[in-house]
């Protein structure tokens, strides 16, 4: 597929790195000189210097036969205009744009094609909202994903001594809850992949996904570890778009305050807020945290422009006594840093954002693609079509597959019956197929195992 990225931000960069690798023909561009070098020194793509939504920079990066736009500048103007000057005059099938301010969201008149054509919308902000918003109504969850609408959810929990399922092997899972349909996908020990078994022990501290319908989730994790009391005290540090939408989204059910450095933005958000409290100060000032009772608080989740504040003001808070920290940080080394110190959990708006474009990308009938593990790992919504003749997956059972090596299905959902995967599961057309991979590069097998052979055409 020939992809051209408009951006070589943090966003462009991982997309580029997650693409570059699937046989796929990537262009750069960008007007930052330096940073298309440093690219292009560490993969294997075409860089172009020039701005993006210019109609001579797209033709010179080769939009004429491009298959896809990606535009994810950090200007929304030049993402949404480069899509339709890549629209209007070169007709590329598919353009995505990444689109922040809830100004041009709020209006989808925008981009009904009749002003803006544009395929896909990626909100940076959205996702990563949706996410926390996922961990506080999940207490413990280290990551929660939703499949098919909602219907079928993977977790990711880390196993702790005083779950009934620490130091017993994974068969008993299934013996203690006989009427809860669950599917282990996978392990991970000391950071390294087990494939689970039936007679594979969970230790404590392994991190554990596992797959199952929402009501039944807060039981599955009972038996990995002690369930958390749900969440009452928010703090957010931040009121820019992430913190405000949290709270917006929480202030109903949660007793929530916003920590902002801005005393304009408070004034304006705490007009937007019916019940949070705005306060206007310094999300690291030890007296402030003190004064709101950070040590009685369920949650602190930093949520600013700035890596090192969030990081600062979470260990601070996590210090103090707050029961989770959160900290959202967008540089992938910071994230490895901080993952397995204070900081209970660090949240990446960029993997975030690569799972929804990826969507867009994999071959096959892909309807959903989330990246876990900081990239590493992904799990997978696809399509099954076709018949046993066309077909590698339908009318077969899963122990017949040729899954690859760390490939794993979780669960199939079938017109509104969510099945979890056993191994003689037979899959049939039309069926989506959840599959939780070990290793990412792994992704082009499975999408050949999905695509539809030449008999079915």
């Amino acid at each position: 597929m020939k992809i051209i990225i408009l951006g070589a931000g943090q966003v462009g960069t991982s997309v580029a790195e997650n693409l570059v690798n699937e046989a796929n023909d990537i262009t750069v561009v960008d007007i930052d000189g330096e940073r298309l070098r440093e690219l292009q020194d560490r993969f294997d793509l075409r860089t172009l210097e020039g701005h993006g939504a210019h109609p001579d920079v797209l033709l010179r990066a080769g939009a004429e036969d491009a298959d896809m736009i990606i535009a994810v500048t950090n200007s929304d103007e030049t993402n949404m205009v480069a899509c339709q000057v890549a629209h209007t005059l070169f007709r590329t099938p598919r353009k995505i744009a990444r689109v922040r301010a809830p100004s041009f969201l709020d209006h989808e008149k925008l981009f009904d094609g009749k002003a803006f054509t544009i395929d896909v919308r990626i909100s940076p902000e959205q996702l990563v909202t949706d996410s926390i918003l996922r961990l506080i109504e999940h207490p413990g969850a280290l990551q929660v994903t939703d499949f098919a609408g909602g219907r079928v959810r993977l977790v990711a929990v880390r196993a702790h001594y005083g779950g009934p399922l620490v130091g017993h092997e994974l068969r008993t899972l299934y013996e203690h809850m006989p009427n809860i349909d669950t599917r282990v996908a996978a392990i991970y020990r000391q950071g390294r992949p087990l494939q689970p078994e039936g007679d594979t022990v969970i230790e404590a501290e392994d991190e554990v996904f596992f797959v199952a319908a929402p009501k039944h989730i807060l039981s599955v994790m009972s038996e990995l570890r002690r369930l958390e009391k749900p969440y009452k005290r928010l703090i957010f540090a931040g009121g820019g778009n992430i913190g405000t939408r949290l709270a917006r989204a929480l202030e109903a059910h949660y007793r929530v305050k916003v920590i902002e450095t801005d005393l304009d933005r408070c004034k304006q958000i705490a007009e937007l807020l019916e019940r949070s409290i705005v306060l206007h100060g310094d999300a690291a000032d030890e007296n402030l945290l003190q004064e709101e009772n950070i040590g009685e608080t369920d949650v602190f989740c930093a949520v600013t422009n700035d890596d090192e504040a969030n990081i600062l003001s979470a260990m601070l808070a996590k210090r103090m006594g707050c029961r989770k920290v959160m900290a959202l940080i967008n540089r992938t080394a910071y994230v490895d840093l901080v993952q397995s110190g204070p900081i209970d959990i660090a949240i990446s708006p960029q993997q975030a954002t690569i799972g929804s474009l990826l969507r867009h990308v994999r071959r096959g009938d892909v309807v959903m693609v989330h990246s876990l593990r900081r990239g590493a790992a992904e799990a997978i919504e696809a399509i099954a079509h076709g018949d046993s003749g066309s077909s590698k997956v339908v009318g077969r059972s899963i122990e017949q597959l040729k899954l690859p090596k760390g490939t794993n299905i979780g669960a199939i959902v079938r017109d509104e019956e969510v099945l979890i995967a056993h191994h003689d599961t037979v899959i049939q057309s039309e069926d989506h197929v959840i599959l939780f991979l070990q290793d990412r590069e792994r992704v082009p097998e499975v999408e050949h195992l999905f695509q539809v052979g030449l008999t079915f055409l």
